[in-house]
């Protein structure tokens, strides 16, 4: 399974970011997705999460309202898309694949695949 992300970068405060992950066809129809964030000697952070059919997302409480979690059939891709963002939300952001379970999908430790990650920077 490969997760691919892109479109990482450097964003005035209060900005926007749109991250994508590419999956293959498999991953898209056996996996729920989920994004996370790890900032400079912090742990990886739970930002948002996508139930296998879609139907539900989640979102951490400091990204509510904020971000939005939504994915492409056709293309196989998972977005982000960060809205208003703040120099707290600067962090390399990873998205995440895991096979349907009622075991909590804030835990990185469910998850069984990972991309590479992307650099997002929230700066002036």
């Amino acid at each position: 399974v490969q997760l691919v992300e892109s479109g990482g970068g450097l964003v005035q405060p209060g900005g926007s970011l749109r991250l994508s992950c590419v999956t293959s066809g498999r991953t898209f129809s056996s996996y729920a997705m989920g994004w996370f964030r790890q900032a400079p000697g912090k742990g990886r952070e739970f930002v948002a999460y996508m139930t296998l059919s879609a139907r539900s997302t989640y979102y951490a409480d400091s990204v509510k309202g904020r971000f939005t979690i939504f994915r492409d059939d056709a293309n196989h891709t998972v977005y982000l898309q960060m809205n208003s963002l703040k120099p707290e939300d600067t962090a390399v952001y990873y998205c995440a694949a895991r096979r349907p379970s009622a075991s909590s999908y804030s835990s990185p430790a469910t998850y069984d695949y990972w991309g590479q990650g992307t650099q997002v920077t929230v700066s002036s």
